[in-house]
C-alpha cells in the first residue's frame, strides 16, 4: 500500500478569514431570528396529519422526533411546501411536510439546480431528491479534505448520477496516493460530526468572503441577484457557496470513499483554466458501500470497452478521435441492429431515406442550431462559404418535406434515416461508444396533422415497447409540459399536453409528470430503460415540434377550404438513439453474451481430429448458406483448447463433429447457455436448422430450450 500524503502543515490563509466573517455575519443572523414573532403554526404531513409548532423555532428534525424517534437517524431532508429545506431550519409559518430518507422512491430529477454555482445543468438521471442532496453534502466533505490537502480553490461540488465531485484550481500534480490521505481527512470530518450551517448573505458580502476564489467570484457576479443576495453552508473549516439544502450533519455519512480523479476545464470550456476534479462516493451505511463495490466489481466486467476489445468488435485510434473502428465481428452488431429497425419500419409505414452529410449553415441559421449548437459542430469553407457536418437529421428532413407542394392525403409521412452525424464533444468527455464524435441513430420524423397526433403516438410508444422487449429492457416514462418560454400559442400546448397524456394512459404503463421541461418547441416523453444491474439509460425520445415547421414555412394542403394551407406537426422519435451507445448499453447488459439473433459468433464446428476437416467445413457453408454467422476450427490446438476458445468467445453454440457424426449426418451440439452441462446431444443436422432459424427468426432472448428436449449422446467419440 502506498504511503499516505502528510496534509498541507498550514491550513490556507482564506480559511481563517471566512470562518471570521462566517461567525460575524452568523450573529447577526441569529439576532434577527431571535426577534421574529413566536406565533403557533400548523404543519402537515403526508398524511394529513396536522402537528404544532411555533414559527421560527420549529424545525422539520424537531417533528421528525414527535414522528418517530428511529426515523430521526434515517431523514437525509425535508420538503416543506415542496421546496426542499433542511431538517434543521425553521419552519416560517403554516406548511405542508415531508420527510425522504436515502431510498425514498421521489422520482427522477433531470436537473438539480437547487445548489448554487452549479449552473451547467449538470445531468442526474436518475438519481433521487434525497441521494443528490446526501451526496451533496458528501461533496463539501470531501472539499473540506481538499482545501486542507491541497491549499486549493475549490470550483464546483455537485452531486451526479452515482455519488459526486470536486473540481478545483490548483498547480499540484493528483494521483491515487493521495487519497488516503484525502479519505483520512474526510474521516476526520465525519466523526466531528460537523453541522451544516446555512446563512444568507449579500452578493457584497459574497464577494468580500471569496474574494481569493475567482472561480467562486464568478459565480457571484454571473448568478447571484443583487437584491436577493444567495447562502453559503459552513461544516467545519469549509465555508462554500452553496443554494443547499444539507443533511443535518457529517456524522451522517457513515462509508466515505474517492474514487477516482480526472482533468477538466472551468465551465468546461478549453479556453478556460485547467481545473482537478475528485470523484467519491458515500453511503449512511456501511452495507450499502459493501453492495456498491459487488456491484462495481460485476460492472467493471462487464465494461463494454473491455469486452469490445476482448471479442474484436471496434477500436479506437488517435488518428480519428471519438470515432469508432467497426471490426467484422461489431459490424454483425451494429448492422444487425439497424435490420431490425429497418424490418419494423416497412411493417410500420415509415419510409427510408438519405440525407446530405454537410450543409451550408444557412440551413443552421433558419433551423436555430446554429445560434443555439454551433460549438458542438464540425464547421468548415468551401469556396469561401461556411459549411457544417450534420449534428443531426431534422432540417435536412424538413428540406425533403418541403421539396414540393404535399397534399394532407400524403399524412402521416414518416421519414427515417440513419444517416452519419457528428458533434464535436470534448476529448475529455469522450468515452468508449457511450460519448463519440461519429455515429448513427435510428432517426425518424413524422410530419402529420394535428389530429393524427394521438394515433401517432400510440403508434411510438408501441413500436418502442416491442423493441426493448426484444431487448428485455425495462423502462420509465416521463412527460414533459411547456416551459416558461415556448413557442406557438397557448391551446396548441394545452391541446398536445393532452394528446400525450391520454396516449401515455392509453398504454398502460406507469409514468410520471415532469412539469415545464418540455422543450421551447413541444412537449415531449422521455424514456429511461434499466439494464441488467439495474442502471438507468435514456435512449428513446418522442418529441413534438412546432418550431421547425414554421421555421421552414412547410405547409400542406388541406381539406379546408377557408384554411387551405395549414402546417405539419412533426414528431422527432428515435428508439435506439446513437446506435454507437446502445451498443454499448447491450454489451453490459448482455455481459457479452449475445442472445443468438444478435450474436456475431452464432455457430463454431470443431472437428475431432484432421480427417473430419472436411465435414467441418461442409457443415459450416451448409450454415453459412442459410445466413448464420458460422465458422470452423481447423487449428492445431487440442479439442478441450479449441472448445474452451470458442466457450469464451462466447459462440452460442458449438458443434464437435468426429466418425460417429460423420456417418450419421448430425453434429454433437454444445448449447452456451444450457443449465445441465452434461455430455452434449447429437441432433441431425436438418433438424439443427430448423431449431436455429426459428430462434434466430423468433429472437428470443434465451437460446435454453433449443436443445433441451434432445437426449444427451451417449459418448463423444
Amino acid at each position: 500500500m502506498s504511503k499516505e500524503k502528510k496534509p498541507a502543515a498550514e491550513a490556507p490563509a482564506y480559511i481563517q478569514w471566512r470562518i471570521d466573517l462566517f461567525d460575524k455575519y452568523m450573529a447577526q443572523a441569529k439576532d434577527e431570528i431571535k426577534a421574529k414573532p413566536r406565533t403557533p403554526i400548523k404543519i402537515t404531513l403526508p398524511d394529513a396529519r396536522v402537528m404544532e409548532g411555533t414559527a421560527w423555532e420549529t424545525t422539520p428534525l424537531d417533528i421528525v422526533k414527535l414522528i418517530r424517534k428511529s426515523l430521526v437517524d434515517e431523514a437525509i431532508i425535508s420538503k416543506v411546501d415542496g421546496e426542499l429545506w433542511d431538517l434543521t431550519r425553521v419552519l416560517e409559518r403554516d406548511c405542508s411536510l415531508e420527510i425522504l430518507t436515502f431510498d425514498n422512491d421521489e422520482g427522477i430529477v433531470k436537473y438539480l439546480d437547487q445548489f448554487f454555482g452549479e449552473g451547467l445543468n449538470i445531468q442526474l438521471i436518475p438519481t433521487y431528491l434525497a441521494k443528490a442532496v446526501f451526496w451533496h453534502s458528501s461533496a463539501h466533505v470531501l472539499g473540506e479534505a481538499c482545501e486542507l490537502h491541497y491549499s486549493c480553490h475549490l470550483c464546483l461540488g455537485p452531486p451526479i448520477e452515482e455519488g459526486f465531485y470536486y473540481e478545483m484550481g490548483t498547480d499540484k500534480v493528483i494521483s491515487q496516493a493521495d487519497y488516503p490521505s484525502l479519505e483520512s481527512l474526510a474521516s476526520k470530518a465525519v466523526k466531528e460530526k460537523q453541522p451544516f450551517e446555512r446563512l444568507v448573505l449579500s452578493k457584497a458580502q459574497l464577494l468580500e468572503m471569496f474574494k481569493d476564489n475567482k472561480y467562486k467570484v464568478h459565480f457571484i457576479n454571473d448568478k447571484v441577484d443583487e437584491k436577493t443576495g444567495s447562502t453559503v453552508y459552513r461544516c467545519g473549516p469549509l465555508i462554500d457557496l452553496c443554494r443547499g439544502p444539507h443533511v443535518p450533519h457529517t456524522g451522517r455519512i457513515k462509508s466515505f470513499k474517492v474514487t477516482k480523479n480526472s482533468a477538466s476545464y472551468f465551465l468546461g470550456d478549453a479556453a478556460n483554466d485547467s481545473l482537478q476534479r475528485i470523484y467519491g462516493i458515500s453511503f449512511p451505511d456501511t452495507k450499502m458501500m459493501k453492495e456498491w463495490q459487488q456491484f462495481m466489481a460485476e460492472a467493471e466486467k462487464r465494461d463494454h470497452r473491455k469486452i469490445g476489445v476482448a471479442q474484436e468488435l471496434y477500436f479506437f485510434h488517435e488518428l480519428s478521435p471519438g470515432s469508432a473502428f467497426w471490426l467484422p465481428h461489431g459490424t454483425r452488431i451494429y448492422n444487425a441492429l439497424i435490420d431490425l429497425q429497418k424490418a419494423e419500419y416497412r411493417k410500420r409505414g415509415f419510409t427510408e431515406v438519405i440525407t446530405p452529410n454537410m450543409y451550408n449553415v444557412k440551413l443552421w441559421e433558419t433551423s436555430g442550431h446554429w445560434q443555439n449548437y454551433q460549438e458542438n459542430m464540425f464547421g468548415f469553407e468551401v469556396e469561401k462559404q461556411k459549411f457544417a457536418l450534420k449534428p443531426m437529421n431534422c432540417p435536412g428532413h424538413c428540406l425533403m418535406f418541403g421539396n414540393r407542394e404535399r397534399s394532407y392525403r400524403e399524412l402521416p409521412l414518416r421519414l427515417a434515416d440513419f444517416g452519419v452525424l457528428h458533434r464535436n464533444e470534448y476529448s475529455g468527455a469522450l468515452s468508449g461508444l457511450t460519448r463519440v464524435r461519429r455515429f448513427q441513430q435510428d432517426d425518424a420524423h413524422i410530419f402529420c396533422t394535428i389530429e393524427q397526433l394521438s394515433a401517432e403516438m400510440d403508434s411510438c410508444l408501441d413500436f418502442m415497447s416491442h423493441i426493448y422487449g426484444i431487448f428485455g429492457f425495462d423502462f420509465f416514462l416521463k412527460l414533459s409540459t411547456r416551459p416558461e418560454k415556448y413557442l406557438g400559442s397557448l391551446d396548441t400546448w394545452n391541446q398536445a399536453e393532452s394528446i400525450l397524456e391520454n396516449a401515455l394512459n392509453k398504454f398502460g404503463k406507469k409514468w410520471e409528470l415532469n412539469p415545464g421541461d418540455g422543450a421551447f418547441y413541444g412537449p415531449k416523453i422521455d424514456i429511461v430503460i434499466s439494464d441488467a444491474l439495474r442502471r438507468k439509460h435514456q435512449c428513446a425520445t418522442i418529441q413534438l415540434d412546432f418550431q421547425l415547421p414554421d421555421r421552414f414555412k412547410l405547409q400542406y394542403r388541406s381539406e379546408d377550404t377557408e384554411n387551405p394551407f395549414k402546417r405539419p406537426v412533426m414528431i422527432h422519435r428515435a428508439i435506439l438513439g446513437s446506435v454507437e451507445r446502445c451498443t454499448a448499453i447491450l454489451t453490459e447488459h448482455f455481459a457479452g453474451k449475445w442472445p443468438f439473433w444478435i450474436s456475431p459468433r452464432q455457430i463454431v464446428v470443431i472437428p475431432v481430429a484432421q480427417p473430419f476437416f472436411d465435414y467441418a467445413e461442409k457443415i459450416k457453408n451448409i450454415f453459412w448458406e442459410k445466413g448464420f454467422w458460422c465458422d470452423a476450427d481447423k487449428s492445431d490446438l487440442t479439442l478441450q483448447k479449441k472448445i474452451r476458445n470458442a466457450e469464451l468467445a462466447q459462440y452460442n453454440f458449438i458443434f464437435t463433429v468426429g466418425q460417429d457424426e460423420l456417418e450419421r449426418g448430425s453434429v454433437n451440439v454444445r448449447n452456451r447457455d444450457a443449465e445441465k452441462k452434461g455430455k452434449a446431444p447429437d441432433v441431425k443436422i436438418e433438424d439443427m436448422l430448423e431449431r436455429l432459424t426459428k430462434l434466430r427468426d423468433e429472437k428470443a432472448k434465451s437460446q435454453v430450450h433449443v436443445t433441451a428436449d434432445v437426449p444427451e449422446a451417449k459418448e463423444n467419440n
